[in-house]
C-alpha cells in the first residue's frame, strides 16, 4: 500500500447533504467519497482501491446562492430497450418540458489537499502488482492526465488537480477548528441493487479533517 496526495482546486463546489430533498444545500467541505472519485477519475482498475485518509483545507469555507436550471427527468429503460429491440426510437429529453430551477447553497473558491491510500483489492486477479499502478497513477497525476475530468460534488464544477510529491513545500492548511456534524462517508455495496449511506462525525482540527476507516466503528449507517 502506498499515499499519495493531490492539491484539489476549484471556483465552486457543491458535496450535496442528502437530507436535503428538494434544494442542494453542500457540506462545509469535500466529503470522502468525492475525494475517491477525484483519484478515481485519474486511474480506476477493478483490481484496486482508493481509501481517503486525509483532507487539509487550504481556503476559507466561503458560500455562494445560485439559481440553476435542471433537467427533471431522464430518459425511461423501457424506451431503450424498445429502441435497441426497433433499431431507432426517440431518446430525446426536450428541456422545455423537462427545466426545473433550483436554488442552491455552494461553496466557492475551494482549495483541497487530499490524501489517499492505493492499495490492490483483496480479489484481484493473480499476477496484478500494486508497482504497475503505482506507476500509472504517477505517470498520469505528474502530467496532469485524467480518464474522465475531476469535479466538486457536481460534474459541471470542474477540479484543477496537481500531484504533490513534496510536502514539506506546501503552505500549511486553514488554522480553523470546529466540528462539521455528520457527514457522508460513502455508500456500503454490499447489497448493490440497495446501496446504504454511511456517515462519520467529522471533526477539522487546524484545517485537517482525520477520515475514519470505512469499516471502522466511527462510521455508521
Amino acid at each position: 500500500m502506498v499515499t499519495y496526495c493531490l492539491e484539489v482546486r476549484g471556483d465552486f463546489a457543491c458535496f450535496t447533504r442528502p437530507e436535503m430533498k428538494v434544494e442542494r444545500v453542500s457540506y462545509d467541505l469535500i466529503t470522502p467519497s468525492a475525494a475517491r472519485a477525484v483519484f478515481e477519475a485519474i486511474l480506476w482498475k477493478p483490481a484496486i482501491r482508493w481509501r481517503v485518509q486525509r483532507i487539509e483545507v487550504l481556503a476559507p469555507i466561503r458560500w455562494i446562492n445560485l439559481r440553476r436550471n435542471e433537467v427533471a427527468g431522464v430518459v425511461s429503460t423501457r424506451n431503450v430497450e424498445t429502441a435497441m429491440r426497433a433499431g431507432s426510437g426517440d431518446l430525446g429529453l426536450y428541456i422545455e418540458d423537462e427545466r426545473q430551477q433550483r436554488a442552491g447553497l455552494f461553496l466557492r473558491d475551494v482549495a483541497y489537499r487530499l490524501h489517499a491510500e492505493l492499495a490492490l483489492q483483496a480479489n484481484a486477479p493473480p499476477g496484478e502488482t500494486l508497482t504497475k499502478y503505482r506507476e500509472m497513477f504517477e505517470r498520469r497525476a505528474g502530467r496532469g492526465q485524467c480518464v474522465n475530468q475531476p469535479y466538486l460534488g457536481c460534474r459541471e464544477f470542474a477540479a484543477d488537480f496537481r500531484l504533490v510529491t513534496d510536502l514539506t513545500a506546501e503552505p500549511p492548511p486553514i488554522a480553523e477548528t470546529r466540528d462539521l456534524g455528520f457527514m457522508l462517508h460513502d455508500l456500503d455495496f454490499a447489497n448493490p441493487a440497495d446501496p446504504v449511506p454511511r456517515f462519520f462525525r467529522a471533526q477539522m482540527i487546524d484545517g485537517v479533517v482525520t477520515v475514519p476507516d470505512f469499516e471502522g466503528a466511527e462510521v455508521r449507517a
